[in-house]
């Protein structure tokens, strides 16, 4: 299964670069093959049979409330940028997280950078350390929820 995967993705990844005629579709297929061999020896991963309905979590839920927070946070930049009356609390926090893979905390930590006014800066262990341009909670938890909640929220049904 993992052989047949590994060239599904490769060979797709092929097509979508290449042009659609027979030479093309055979000689990806035959670059995919010889690449599955090679690249199936060095990386270890699984199939999860949940894999399309989490793609459809991501797609439909997370990307919409990630781009509605996007469009917050610019406006709330622009208009400390706009306005320099209003206070600032620059400062870096700690968040806990309850995400476990790797995968899904750096999901979260890009998802915190690409939001304007705060940037990830590192991962340690169930921790994540954030710059944020104001910083409103006085606890762990109180940044958690302002910083992180809304996607830990829906990354946690994604990536656990």
């Amino acid at each position: 299964m993992k052989y047949f995967a590994t060239f599904i993705v490769l060979f797709l990844t092929y097509l979508l670069l290449a042009e659609f005629s027979l030479y093309e579709v055979a000689l990806g297929a035959i670059v995919s093959a010889v690449l599955t061999l090679i690249l199936v020896k060095f990386v270890n991963f699984t199939i999860d049979i949940m894999l399309p309905v989490k793609l459809v979590k991501f797609v439909f839920i997370y990307l919409p409330v990630f781009i509605w927070k996007l469009i917050l946070a610019n406006f709330d930049v622009a208009r400390r940028v706009l306005s320099p009356k209003i206070p600032l609390n620059p400062g870096i926090v700690k968040i806990p997280t309850a995400l476990k893979g790797d995968f899904g905390k750096l999901t979260l930590a890009n998802s915190i950078t690409l939001t304007p006014g705060t940037l990830s800066i590192d991962i340690e262990g169930d921790y994540l350390y954030v710059h944020t341009v104001d910083v409103k909670g006085h606890t762990e938890e109180e940044n958690q929820k302002l910083i992180s909640g809304p996607f830990e929220n829906i990354l946690g049904g994604i990536f656990k």
